[in-house]
């Protein structure tokens, strides 16, 4: 359906609060955006009854509000005051394999274990080698396992010392919740790729990979939890107590790594990412991209008599094409914005159409053009991003068949030329659209029907984030330059160990 690189993960956790699961249930639900095949909790308590620790779970293929349908799941099932919650998309691990739903949840020596991850890690084929040549038995195909496993292997005998001592062999783009019987445990990379934050709601703190998962639940936004941070929550954090907090050692040479790509594309506009607003990040990108593709450069010869329209790519970018006519009218170039698509909210990522099955087909499911904001017009279009190009060729016939004047392409990204290899799921560079006509403007232009083609270039695009979030922290840009922050092991298949 979409032509966009696919979201990894959300992960979401709550210590300590009466309604954990269900708490849980909503964060998962507001983080619905991050990936959609699966959702899963897993909540803790002591039961009496069996004089132990149990550590129940509920999870399943598809969105939230299906998985957890039932009330009764809430009531009877995941008891506890602590939680923790995942939805997936698949980056490591086949997508069918219902082994690889998160939670994963486990005992060993020192109790019951469970863990939600974000992201991807990058030294992993080492790992499950090593593992496999010390007959060691998986249950699954996802490299989340593989940090189970390296923390019941550890030698070590505490606790928190064996969660270290996995956290300081594993590599690449991560974030996670795991969850003990007495702790509950969030950690986030040393290099800083995926956000993760830290809230509090009615005196429990919570951790989400976005505050849009607090605002729902009407949770306090704290701080961001740092890069190589692990803060570690149990019954000693509490008002007038913080949780405890240990750091991860970064790799020799490398510093912070914050991937770009979360505030151009991925995260919820309403959400506060990496310490700074995604809504506000996105229009300072429009904001460059005017400056750096004046009006008057991209409309050479306006005869129509009307103001150019520049509309948006609902939804992810919408702010930019506001922060994109807002620069050029202050900057003297008259347009005017206005909603040119009409996106079909109900249109899942699983829709099947009953008679035609194609592409283009399924794109006019999702989207409608707005004839009398597009007819006799020049059309300026603002998306995000472009991938293959094939949605946005089929969303600029639709447009045509509007009768403007011209039609413009604005994308407020560089062009994507590289996959992840930290947690997204990419197409292969030979079908990347840049890669396909070697980065070639004027033909890519002509692929998907545009009178033009103009991109933010990659010094735009990370001086604007820095404008807007003057942090400190640098960002990950791989998948526009090709330079790999931390070394990674090119040419891994997502389901390489799947046995079908």
């Amino acid at each position: 359906m979409s032509d966009k690189p696919r979201e990894y993960c959300g992960i979401y956790g709550i210590y300590n609060h009466p309604d954990a699961a269900v708490h849980t249930y909503y964060g998962l639900h507001a983080l619905q955006h991050r990936g959609q095949e699966s959702a899963g909790i897993v909540t803790s308590y002591f039961d009496d009854d069996k004089g132990r620790y149990s550590m129940p779970a509920y999870k399943d293929f598809g969105l939230v509000l299906n998985v957890f349908s039932k009330s009764k799941v809430f009531k009877k099932i995941l008891r506890g005051k602590n939680a923790i919650g995942h939805n997936r998309y698949s980056t490591s691990g086949s997508s069918k394999n219902p082994a690889n739903i998160q939670p994963f949840r486990v005992h060993y020596r020192n109790g019951n274990l469970a863990i939600g991850h974000n992201g991807n890690l990058s030294n992993a084929k080492q790992i499950r080698e090593r593992f496999r040549k010390e007959g060691v038995l998986f249950q699954s195909t996802s490299d989340t396992e593989l940090i189970l496993h390296l923390i019941s292997h550890s030698d070590k005998e505490d606790q928190m010392e064996q969660i270290m001592d996995a956290l300081e062999q594993i590599e690449g783009a991560y974030c996670l919740v795991i969850l003990t019987d007495d702790k509950l445990i969030a950690v986030r990379d040393p290099n800083g790729f995926r956000p993760l934050a830290l809230g509090k709601v009615d005196g429990a703190y919570c951790v989400s990979s976005e505050t849009c998962a607090f605002d729902i639940n009407n949770a306090e936004y704290i701080r961001d939890v740092q890069p190589g941070e692990v803060i570690v929550i149990d019954k000693d954090a509490d008002e007038n107590n913080e949780p405890k907090s240990y750091f991860i050692p970064p790799q020799e040479g490398t510093g912070t790594s914050q991937c770009i790509f979360e505030y151009v594309y991925f995260s919820r506009p309403d959400s506060k990412i990496f310490g700074e607003m995604v809504d506000k990040i996105r229009r300072n990108l429009g904001k460059q991209l005017a400056k750096e593709h004046p009006l008057t450069d991209v409309v050479k010869n306006n005869t129509t008599g009307k103001k150019p329209v520049v509309i948006s790519v609902p939804d992810s970018s919408n702010t930019a094409a506001l922060g994109y006519a807002s620069e050029s009218n202050k900057l003297g170039n008259d347009c005017k914005y206005d909603i040119g698509l009409i996106r079909n909210h109900y249109v899942g990522r699983t829709f099947i159409s009953p008679g035609q099955k194609s592409r283009e087909q399924k794109v006019r499911t999702k989207f409608n053009p707005v004839r009398g904001v597009i007819e006799g017009r020049v059309v300026i279009i603002v998306d995000d991003s472009i991938v293959r190009g094939t949605t946005s060729r089929y969303l600029v016939d639709m447009i045509r068949e509007c009768n403007p004047a011209e039609i413009h392409f604005l994308v407020s990204s560089p062009p994507i030329i590289s996959p992840c290899y930290y947690g997204m799921d990419f197409p292969t560079p030979n079908e990347l659209i840049a890669n396909k006509f070697d980065r070639d403007i004027e033909k890519m232009a002509k692929e998907i029907g545009v009178d033009s083609l103009r991109y933010l270039s990659a010094d735009g695009l990370v001086d604007a984030v820095k404008e807007a979030n003057p942090s400190g922290h640098d960002y990950c840009t791989a998948c526009f330059t090709g330079n790999y922050p931390v070394p990674v092991n090119f040419g891994v298949e997502k389901e390489e160990n799947e046995l079908v």
